[in-house]
């Protein structure tokens, strides 16, 4: 489902993130070493989070992205790059019922709550 992630660097969320408000453009930076792995950074302040390529470590995570999400941000179900949040800790999780929804063509995104499915909110992170 995803993209590859290739110089994406800028991403402007239609909305401030949960919890990064009043922030809405952010830098994408990969992490050494770590496929699949980024740093998504605020450009104005000190809010971070890290963020996956759910296909590089979930491979079953397939959701079906909301028709109205995708066009808010002008990509399509097959063109748009998913990025899920991750919790470190002990047991790393991801968030897989909130992705981060890319177009990978103007860096426009929106982080979109999946409504109606099983996806957990920690999921346990363990490579693919």
């Amino acid at each position: 489902m995803s993209p590859a992630v290739t110089n994406l660097e800028q991403l402007r969320f239609l909305s401030p993130p949960p919890g990064l408000e009043p922030s809405t453009d952010f830098t994408l930076t990969q992490i050494a070493d770590t496929p699949g792995l980024f740093s998504l950074t605020s450009l104005h302040g000190a809010a971070r989070l890290f963020v996956l390529d759910p296909a590089v470590y979930i491979s079953a995570y397939t959701p079906r992205l909301p028709a109205a999400e995708l066009a808010a941000i002008g990509a399509s179900q097959e063109s748009s790059l998913v990025l899920v949040v991750v919790n470190p800790g002990v047991t790393s999780t991801v968030n897989l019922s909130a992705p981060i929804v890319v177009n990978p063509d103007n860096g426009v995104c929106a982080q979109i709550i999946l409504e109606g499915t099983d996806w957990p909110l920690r999921h346990p992170l363990s490579p693919a």
